[in-house]
This record gives C-alpha cells, structure tokens and sequence, in this order.
C-alpha cells in the first residue's frame, strides 16, 4: 500500500493481494517507523460508513469505505473511489483509493503485485 498526501488530499494504491485482502478481511495497513514515533495508514470497510470518509488518531489515519461498495472489486474492473469531506472552516479533505498499476516507466520499485496498467495493454 502507498500513501500520498498533499495539502487536504489523501491518495493510497494498493495491490492486487491488498485490495483482495481488503475485500476479505475488511482491513489492511502499513507501517512507518520513526526514532521517536510509528506513523500508520490504513484501509477499513464498515457496512455502516455512508461513504469514503477518513480519521486521524493517534499517529494513525484510516480511511473507511462502506462495505457493500467494495464488494466484489477484487474481481471487476473498477479501478477505485473517491470522496471529498467538507470541514468547518469550508476546507475540504479529498480522498482517493484505488488499485495500484505497474508504472509506464522502470522506477526500479517491486511492481510484481500491481495491477498491470491499461495503457500497456494491446
């Protein structure tokens, strides 16, 4: 699973076996670790959760999707959702997830468990 994050915008990619494990279990995370701290990112699905939506807690942010969206989206071709949340001070937080597509360029990373990007296809 990657993350990016810029400004009021969370990105995460996940790979075939995440979003498989997601669709099984209902949840994946990562870990990074600090000297002082352990920051970790997370994907969660709760039939309840209306929507995307996103939560921050201790060290931790965790974006939800609702359960029956994900349904099945190991097997289909929807690439992924997004949701933008309004906050208080008429900000908004935009959240994407999607499936994570080997790269059109070499970047030298381990893209073995990526989906294979659309654009290469014949």
């Amino acid at each position: 699973m990657k993350i990016r994050i810029k400004g009021n915008s969370i990105r995460m990619r996940i790979t075939q076996t995440e979003v498989s494990q997601l669709c099984k279990t209902g949840y994946i995370e990562e870990k990074t670790q600090f000297p002082q701290n352990t920051f970790t990112y997370a994907l969660s699905s709760m039939a309840d959760a209306p929507e995307l939506t996103a939560n921050f807690e201790q060290n931790k942010i965790t974006l939800v999707l609702p359960s029956q969206i994900i349904e099945g989206w190991e097997n289909n071709k929807k690439i992924g959702f997004s949701n933008s949340i309004f906050l208080n001070d008429k900000n908004k937080l935009s959240l994407l997830v999607e499936k994570d597509f080997t790269c059109l360029d070499d970047r030298g990373e381990d893209e073995s468990d990526n989906y294979p990007n659309p654009k290469l296809q014949h």
